[in-house]
C-alpha cells in the first residue's frame, strides 16, 4: 500500500466514522458526501477513470446532495436524541470488532494476497463506451427505458392533486361571510332608494 492510497483510505474511514458518530443530521449528510468523494478519490488513483467519474456524478453530485435536501426538508419534527449511541453499544462494537478481525485475517491469508501484482489493463472509457454502444446495446436501451419508467411513473405520483374534501375543509379555501363587508353581501338598489 502506498501513501497516497494509505492517506485516502484514511479520509474514507474518517468521513464515514464522522457520519455514524455526528448527531447534526446536516453535519452526517455531508461526511457522507465527503466519503463518497474519498471513494472516488481511491477509483481515480487506481486508474478506474470510468468507475471514478461516475462516483463523482452519481454518488457526490446526486445521491448526496439528495440526502442533504431530503434533511433540510424534513427536518423539525423529531425531538433531539439525548445520546448518539444506545444502551447495548458495547455489544455492537464487539461484534464489530470480531466481524472485522475475521475479515482482515481471511484477506491477509488469501491467495490473493500473495501472488505478484498483475500487469495493468487499463480499460478507458473509450473501450467501454465502444462496448456500451455495440455488444451491450440491448441492454442498455432496456434499462434506460426502465429508469424512464420510473421517472415518469415518480413525476405522476408527485403531481396528484389533494383532493376537494380536502381543499374545501381548509380554512383558507372556505369563504366566511363575517370577514365579507355588509355592503357587498347586501348592495343598495339601483333605484336610488325609491319605489
Amino acid at each position: 500500500m502506498t501513501l497516497p492510497f494509505a492517506i485516502i483510505a484514511i479520509l474514507i474511514i474518517a468521513a464515514a466514522t464522522a457520519a455514524m458518530t455526528l448527531r447534526n443530521l446536516i453535519h452526517s449528510a455531508l461526511a457522507v458526501a465527503v466519503s463518497f468523494g474519498g471513494l472516488a478519490l481511491a477509483y481515480l488513483y487506481l486508474d478506474a477513470q470510468f468507475v471514478g467519474l461516475t462516483q463523482i456524478l452519481v454518488y457526490v453530485g446526486a445521491v448526496a446532495i439528495l440526502i442533504v435536501f431530503a434533511v433540510l426538508l424534513t427536518r423539525g419534527g423529531e425531538a433531539p436524541e439525548k445520546s448518539v449511541f444506545s444502551a447495548s453499544w458495547i455489544w455492537g462494537l464487539l461484534i464489530t470488532m470480531s466481524v472485522f478481525a475475521t475479515l482482515a485475517w481471511s484477506v491477509l491469508h488469501s491467495f490473493a494476497s500473495q501472488r505478484e501484482p498483475a500487469e495493468k489493463v487499463g480499460a478507458t472509457v473509450k473501450q467501454i463506451g465502444d462496448a456500451l454502444m455495440t455488444k451491450f446495446v440491448l441492454p442498455l436501451e432496456v434499462i434506460g427505458l426502465l429508469l424512464t419508467a420510473a421517472l415518469i411513473g415518480a413525476v405522476i405520483i408527485a403531481m396528484r392533486d389533494e383532493s376537494p374534501k380536502t381543499k374545501m375543509e381548509d380554512g383558507r379555501s372556505k369563504m366566511d361571510k363575517s370577514s365579507v363587508p355588509s355592503s357587498i353581501l347586501h348592495p343598495p338598489s339601483s333605484t336610488g332608494g325609491r319605489q
